[in-house]
């Protein structure tokens, strides 16, 4: 097998973790794959993989290695791109992921510019509120909201999200503005279960106040709508009342109570190596989401 076809074959191993997915992803048998990564780690002199019967991982050596395969894997990609005449059009299949509502509010608008400008490219969005795997799931590339856990995973910040609560003017000139939390008690109260899925709102220092809602509901969406309809207090994530907030149709309430913003990266897989159509789309959405002020 040549280096090319060797550096293939250990690039599909890590990004699947396993001999046996990666000879699937490529179409051939297991053995193939693994005298592909014998051959590399002997005329290397080091191993790049610790195996197990459980598990597959990178050495530190095969992390490095693994960076500079993608690279000059996506070198030979770009110069045959380039003969061909095609070196300023990102094409292929992209998969993506974030939140359901995040999604369809931020990622979606990018998806549909980026589709626009690259005629070639087919992007499959997978909205979804759970953490997806990027390596075990085939994903490109994930917009992560909240503190990331140590990974292989390249990410890049781009925002923050404050989780805020709020109420119509209309409501709060009935019912009063509280003034700390322990005052919520005596206020309506609408409870998004996905963001807060027991009646307990938490606050700066450790604060906490259990709720008896009025309305509970599975969105964040028909959450907001109460709001704004004057029925009572909620908490949300700020992007996702910008516009009523802009409107003038809800208000903040209890602001210098909030808990610190977590943070929003966009995450992936490649890094320095990353495909054209993969660093075409990341580009795109760091700017967009950095230029939000909605999410500073």
């Amino acid at each position: 097998m040549d280096r090319i076809q060797a550096m293939t074959a250990f690039l599909a191993v890590v990004d699947t973790e396993g001999f046996s997915a990666a000879a699937r992803r490529l179409g051939v048998s297991p053995s193939v794959i693994t005298r592909a990564v014998t051959e590399l780690e002997e005329r290397l002199g080091t191993r790049l993989l610790a195996r197990s019967t459980r598990f597959v991982r990178l050495t530190e050596t095969g992390r490095v290695y693994a960076e500079n395969c993608r690279r000059i894997l996506n070198d030979l990609e770009e110069a045959d791109s380039t003969a061909a005449g095609t070196h300023a059009a990102p094409r292929g299949q992209l998969t993506i992921t974030a939140t359901v509502n995040f999604g369809s509010m931020y990622v979606a608008p990018v998806v549909h510019a980026y589709l626009v400008q690259y005629p070639e490219v087919a992007i499959h969005c997978w909205f979804i509120d759970r953490n997806v795997n990027l390596l075990e799931e085939d994903v490109d590339v994930a917009v992560r909201i909240g503190e990331l856990p140590d990974s292989s995973l390249h990410a890049i910040p781009v925002g923050r999200v404050r989780q805020v609560l709020c109420a119509a003017p209309s409501y709060l000139a009935r019912h009063g503005v509280p003034q700390r939390p322990e005052d919520l008690v005596q206020h309506t109260i609408v409870t998004a279960t996905g963001l807060t899925p027991t009646p307990e709102f938490r606050f700066r220092n450790d604060v906490k106040v259990r709720l008896q809602p009025r309305m509970s509901t599975s969105t964040n969406e028909s959450a907001a709508a109460m709001a704004v309809a004057g029925f009572g207090i909620t908490r949300l994530p700020l992007y996702q009342i910008a516009p009523a907030l802009q409107r003038g149709e809800l208000l903040l309430v209890l602001e210098d109570f909030e808990r610190p913003s977590v943070p929003i990266h966009v995450v992936h897989r490649e890094g320095r190596g990353a495909s054209r159509k993969v660093r075409s789309f990341i580009d795109m959405t760091v700017q967009a989401l950095r230029q939000d002020p909605s999410l500073q």
